[in-house]
């Protein structure tokens, strides 16, 4: 039997011919259902490990479904190492500003109402790029117009001064600075 044959449980579809079927008449019915038997073996096996896998990677998924007029957050980091908004690693925000959908593409697809600054960016982003913005009353969030440069970063300026010391090590003397 074809390896194609013993995957799938039916035969290959190409016009080539893997075994004629005057070959079984030789063989005999012992070796036939022998071989019937290893092939039913094996596909429950590899039934079982699929499901095994498939049961293991959805675990770790969730159905997310946005509806049109929601407002989401975008994910801006998508890859470890990169630099977003001046921060590295773990402290860069994973998550920016609210944005409106526009239209549902597909399940899995949302097009997003983005800004005239990120106009050379294409719109449509998949779900697993999305966080749902759930608004809360008691949080005034005041927002100041920031230029967003095309690789999604923007330059921050300090407010004051808080707090200014400084820490002596045996020798060095070290000034950390508390900036607003």
């Amino acid at each position: 039997m074809a390896p194609f044959e013993a995957l799938y449980g039916r035969r290959c579809q190409t016009p080539l011919c893997w075994s004629d079927l005057d070959e079984a008449l030789i063989w005999g019915p012992y070796l036939i259902q022998k071989t019937t038997k290893m092939i039913r073996k094996i596909q429950e096996h590899i039934w079982t490990t699929q499901s095994f896998q498939k049961s293991y990677a959805n675990n770790n998924r969730r159905l997310l479904e946005f509806n049109v007029d929601d407002k989401v957050f975008l994910k801006a980091s998508p890859t470890k190492g990169t630099k977003r908004f001046r921060v590295r690693d773990k402290l860069s925000p994973r998550y920016v500003r609210p944005y409106e959908i526009i239209e549902k593409v597909n399940l899995a697809a949302y097009r997003l109402d983005l800004p005239v600054g990120l106009e050379h960016v294409h719109n449509v982003f998949h779900v697993s790029q999305l966080r749902k913005y759930v608004p809360d009353p008691d949080h005034a969030i005041i927002a100041k117009s920031i230029t967003i440069i095309e690789d999604l970063a923007y330059e921050e300026h300090p407010v004051q001064t808080l707090d200014l010391r400084i820490n002596q090590l045996c020798n060095k003397l070290i000034p950390p600075v508390k900036v607003l």
